[in-house]
């Protein structure tokens, strides 16, 4: 009787086990997702005046390759985002599109128990469109800049998981209004995101 009592605790154990969702050498995961772009607080002064700029939530879509088991490089993009913005309480109003396609070297730590740990680092390249503004043409120059991140991968399975991660971006834009340049926004937003990533 204790003998198949035990057998039973041991079948049970691994039944209940989280699945290992890990990669290999030469893996790739996809991931499709959502992602919300909040800028800091303060963004700056244009024309001498405090600006604010508000966030958004797009799909996003990331693709990784591992050069080992726990590290790989990742893509990452996403449908273009819309910010609203606002100069001096409202005294100018304004509107832009965003793509910040971002390239990360990420380090994923040791599968324990369902949850893969990671952080990474790496280069933002942001291009703005579709600019407009209440007091005439505006202009937003493209950015470089430095991207950190942290997440975490929950399994689902041996090849899929959910992922939760923050990522800080580095996003400061010249802004020019009818042809004149009126400053800088500091746009420098946490994007915070949730995806479901496969391993192929």
């Amino acid at each position: 009787m204790k003998k198949i009592t035990l057998s039973a605790l041991a079948v049970l154990a691994a039944t209940a086990a989280a699945p290992a969702f890990a990669q290999e050498a030469g893996d790739w995961t996809i991931g499709i997702g959502i992602a919300n772009v909040n800028p800091k607080s303060d963004n700056g002064d244009l024309a001498g005046m405090r600006t604010e700029i508000d966030d958004d939530t797009q799909l996003s879509f990331t693709a990784e390759y591992f050069f080992t088991p726990n590290i790989g490089v990742e893509i990452l993009a996403a449908t273009p985002f819309s910010h609203d913005i606002d100069v001096g309480n409202g005294a100018v109003t304004g509107e832009t599109k965003h793509l910040p396609p971002t390239v990360s070297l990420n380090y994923h730590f040791t599968n324990f128990e369902g949850f893969t740990p990671f952080v990474g680092v790496g280069l933002n390249y942001t291009t703005f469109f579709e600019e407009s503004s209440s007091a005439g043409k505006l202009e937003l120059d493209d950015s470089f800049g430095l991207a950190a991140q942290v997440g975490v991968d929950i399994a689902v399975s041996e090849t899929a998981a959910i992922r939760l991660n923050a990522r800080y971006i580095d996003i400061d834009t010249d802004v020019k209004l009818n042809g004149n340049k009126v400053g800088t926004a500091e746009i420098d937003p946490v994007v915070l995101g949730i995806a479901y990533v496969m391993t192929f």
